[in-house]
This record gives structure tokens, C-alpha cells and sequence, in this order.
């Protein structure tokens, strides 16, 4: 628990689902004040059960505020923005009326555009955010974490806002750096959502198959270097690191777990495939980089897509 001597800041998540949830529901069981914004079924568990906890580390049930309105923020210092790209949009502009005066914003999604995306449709300025844990909502107000659970946060030149989200998040036990390379950092992370992912949802398996099966990995590598190249044609400086040797350690570490996207498909919803694999193709098609796997890839979703709709 927390000293008397820390003041929390009141934290809001957009977005409630297993990301929001996830890190809402370690800073709320470290004792910040969180609101989690989400659909009515798991409000509804929240206000009933609490919000449950399944980590690889605990389980526990924790106390937090739930509410289905995005007026619930007005009063919360940080929101943590956590909605799945395809409502990047929509929701910045249903957050920006209700947006306390010197409130910080922080992107948790998958993609590496959300931030110019946020800020065109709002004028809101967020904090970009890299996302590593491997969570599902198991059921309505219910976590299943399965593997890390850490953040890699950008600056924001201008004030130390940055270093207050990572400040929380250390004290609940949530791993987080600032990076002082955050776009190469986010393409890092998007090498392995465009390696793993659709791959995951299509061949309806875990990580740790794809890493053990020989043809699936030999996809999921020539997706990572499609991926690479497009980074380095846009002259992104990639993590001075081996991502696609690292990338398959990560999926033998991850075992049994399964991608957003595999979870988007196995429960009829539209996937976040054209923030990954789909911006990739039309980047590597502006840049001109030939991207034949993450464009096969991305048609084979959409298809899936339309077939489970």
C-alpha cells in the first residue's frame, strides 16, 4: 500500500475493456481513485462484484468506480485513453467537453498514430503510451492477465506530465520508463502486432503455437521484416536490438495467450487490423516498400470480419 505522505490524483480510464481495466484496476488496488468508463455488462459486474483481478501474480477483487458515461472524467487529473482505434475519433471528441483544465491524457492503444489522430479530431494533446500485457475480459467485470504488464510512456517536452503517469504506475507496481525514442518504440511494438496478431485470430491459436509451428512462424517473421522496412523507409530509428528474433521469444514466453485481435474475431467485433497490418500496407504503398504478407493478412481479417458479422 501506498504512504500516507503520496497524494493520488484522480485517474479515469476511457475505455474500459482489458487494457483500461488491467492497469485501471492495478492503480485502483494500489489505492488511487479510479473511474472506469465501459459498456453496460461490465459496469453493471463492477458496481455489483467489484472489478476482478485473475493475474499470473494474484487474484483479487478491487473496489473501483464504474460509470457508462464519458462525463464521469470531468474531475480525473490523468485519463488514460484506452478505446480500440477504430474509435480513436469519436471518442476524443466526446472526451474533450468534459476534460478538466490541465488534465493529462496518455494513448494506451495499439497503433503508432493515435496521438495526431487524437489531437486532429479533439485538439487534445496526449501522451503516447507503449502496451505490453496480454489481458482478456473473461467475463463481465472480470480480468484475465497472462503475461507482463509494462508501459513504455513519451515525453512531453513542455512539463513533466510524463513523469507524474510514471510515477502512479511505478508506485502500483506497473513497470514504466519514459523512452527518449518513442516513435521507434512504438513501431517496435507495432512489429509485433503486425507479426502476431492477425496470425493468432486466423489460425485461431496461441503465441506459443505460432512459435512452435514451423510455417506459422515463418508468416509471422516475414511480417515483422515487411514491418521493419516500412519503419526504416520513414525514417524511424528502431530499438537497437534483434525485434524478430525478440518478437518469437516473446510469443514461446506468452505461451497460451492470444492476440486483441484473436479475441476481437472469436467474439463477432470488429479488429483494429487497419491501425496494424493495414496501415503498414498503405504506409509501405506511399513509401513505395512491397508489404505482400501484412496485405494478405490484412484482406484475410477483413474477410474473417465480414463472415462473423
Amino acid at each position: 500500500m501506498d504512504s500516507p505522505a503520496f497524494s493520488w490524483p484522480r485517474i479515469a480510464v476511457l475505455g474500459a475493456g482489458a487494457v483500461g481495466c488491467y492497469f485501471g484496476g492495478m492503480l485502483a488496488r494500489s489505492g488511487a481513485p479510479v473511474t472506469l468508463v465501459g459498456r453496460p455488462e461490465h459496469v453493471d459486474a463492477i458496481h455489483r462484484d467489484g472489478l476482478f483481478l485473475d493475474s499470473i501474480h494474484f487474484q483479487e477483487r478491487v473496489d473501483v468506480t464504474a460509470s457508462t458515461d464519458t462525463a464521469a472524467v470531468r474531475d480525473a487529473a490523468i485519463v488514460l485513453f484506452c478505446v480500440k482505434t477504430l474509435n480513436t475519433e469519436d471518442a476524443a471528441r466526446s472526451l474533450a467537453p468534459h476534460l478538466a483544465a490541465g488534465s493529462i491524457v496518455v494513448s494506451l492503444q495499439n497503433g503508432v498514430d493515435n496521438v495526431e489522430r487524437i489531437r486532429a479530431a479533439s485538439g487534445i494533446v496526449a501522451i503516447p503510451c507503449v502496451v505490453y500485457v496480454a489481458a482478456a475480459m473473461s467475463g463481465p467485470g472480470r480480468i484475465k492477465h497472462s503475461g507482463r504488464g509494462d508501459l513504455v510512456l513519451g515525453p512531453l517536452p513542455q512539463n513533466d506530465a510524463a513523469q507524474s503517469v510514471a510515477d502512479c504506475f511505478t508506485r502500483a507496481g506497473v513497470p514504466c520508463r519514459i523512452s527518449e525514442n518513442i516513435d521507434g518504440d512504438l513501431w517496435a511494438k507495432l512489429v509485433w502486432n503486425c507479426a502476431g496478431n492477425a496470425i493468432t485470430a486466423l489460425g485461431r491459436a496461441s503465441y506459443g503455437q505460432i512459435a512452435r509451428s514451423e510455417s506459422a512462424l515463418q508468416v509471422f517473421l516475414a511480417a515483422a521484416s515487411e514491418t521493419m522496412a516500412v519503419a526504416r523507409a520513414s525514417g524511424i530509428n528502431l530499438p537497437p536490438v534483434d525485434l524478430a528474433n525478440a518478437n518469437v521469444k516473446l510469443a514461446r514466453d506468452l505461451g497460451n495467450a492470444t492476440s486483441s485481435t484473436a479475441q476481437d474475431i472469436q467474439r463477432g467485433k470488429r479488429t483494429e487490423i487497419d491501425s496494424l497490418n493495414g496501415y503498414v500496407v498503405r504506409r509501405g504503398a506511399e513509401l513505395g516498400v512491397p508489404t505482400p504478407v501484412n496485405s494478405t493478412l490484412t484482406a484475410l481479417i477483413r474477410l474473417l470480419e465480414e463472415s462473423s458479422s
